[in-house]
């Protein structure tokens, strides 16, 4: 068995900053929520470069393509903060809806905190340039693994989008906490892309050489079929707490939004087994 972490890494980083991407660019989620995911997927990206130069078979490429991931991710970072009083759009008109609404009901006026209304907000295309840059990595990461290099890299891109969607989509579920009356309609695009991912992540590891050798005992997995079943149950249990996510979205009562947040703490659970299961087996 071999789990490659600098792959991995790379992976996690290069989807949960493409879909940080989906986030921002709907100018709704407040800009701290854009820091702490930069700031944790760059160390992810830099985390993968360390740990190909000097702890795994080196990939130039990869390499280089992790490091380069954590320096734009770095440079957006520092946009968002030096933009910080711009403020987001769609935050300040949701606060002066309802600083409006209270002021008609009790007469208090109370003025949301002063932004820089003539500054430039945040660009988000610069959260593009660090997936982008990431996905020339995974691309090469999949080459070196085996033939035919094009599965391998269709298994590694899938993943990266799956493990990406999913864990963007459990943190801005906590954000609902930080950010009250945010619409639902950034979570429910996250968890939709969840689903769509889920299934090309999936299908990815059937096709052969794949888990259906492992399943049927060609592949002997050294635990009598074991883990092929344990993978199935990941990829089957996935689907499923993507679908009962969404399901529970659709409830109006804002303790809905919690529970799909607990249904996709278990669902990174299970989609990174999905990957991380079929790898150490196949590979």
């Amino acid at each position: 068995m071999d789990l490659d972490a600098a792959t991995f890494f790379l992976q996690w980083a290069t989807g949960g900053l493409a879909f940080l991407w989906i986030t921002t660019r709907r100018r709704e989620v407040g800009l701290g929520y854009g820091w702490l995911l930069r700031g944790t997927y760059g160390l992810f990206a830099l985390l993968a470069g360390v740990i190909g130069v000097w702890a795994v078979p080196t990939v130039v490429v990869r390499e280089v393509a992790s490091f380069g991931v954590a320096a734009a991710a770095l440079v957006a970072l520092v946009s968002s903060v030096q933009r910080r009083r711009a403020g987001v759009v769609g935050q300040k008109a949701v606060a002066e809806e309802r600083t409006a609404r209270v002021a008609a009901m009790t007469g208090i006026d109370r003025r949301a905190a002063a932004k820089d209304a003539d500054g430039p907000e945040f660009d988000p295309r610069l959260d593009l340039i660090a997936p982008c840059i990431g996905v020339v990595g995974v691309v090469a990461a999949g080459v070196t693994l085996g033939d035919p290099a094009w599965l391998w890299v269709l298994r590694l891109v899938a993943g990266a989008a799956l493990m990406g969607a999913v864990s963007d989509a459990m943190l801005l579920g906590h954000w609902y906490l930080v950010q009250p009356g945010l619409a639902r309609g950034p979570l429910v695009e996250l968890v939709r892309w969840c689903g769509w991912t889920w299934a090309p992540a999936t299908l990815s590891w059937l096709i052969p050489t794949g888990m259906v050798a492992v399943l049927t005992g060609t592949i002997d997995d050294g635990w009598s079929g074991l883990l092929g079943w344990f993978w199935l149950a990941c990829a089957v249990t996935t689907g499923g707490l993507v679908v009962v996510t969404r399901l529970a979205l659709r409830e109006r009562q804002y303790s809905a939004v919690m529970a799909a947040t607990g249904l996709l703490y278990l669902a990174i659970l299970t989609a990174f087994g999905i990957d991380l299961v079929a790898r150490a087996l196949l590979v």
